[in-house]
């Protein structure tokens, strides 16, 4: 079994609810990602995912891919 990893993102550039399930969609797309949840008050992206199958720099891709900016945060 392979554990589950938590990463949390800092996110830009989106200014509407509807952005919300725009970029929950792109990142549940990914491989390995067991689930995500965007804070739209707090404009933070939160992922539980496979980091084997799945890496940071891909959930960051997969948020620029869809026309907004994200960066890993510590908090």
């Amino acid at each position: 079994m392979t554990a589950t990893t938590h990463t949390l993102l800092r996110a830009e550039g989106f200014s509407c609810p509807s952005c919300v399930r725009k970029i929950e969609k792109a990142v549940d797309a990914l491989p390995g990602v067991s689930g995500s949840k965007v804070h739209f008050e707090t404009q933070r992206i939160e992922v539980d995912h496979d980091a084997e199958r799945t890496s940071v720099q891909d959930l960051v891709d997969a948020v620029d891919k869809v026309g907004y900016r994200a960066r890993p945060s510590a908090f």
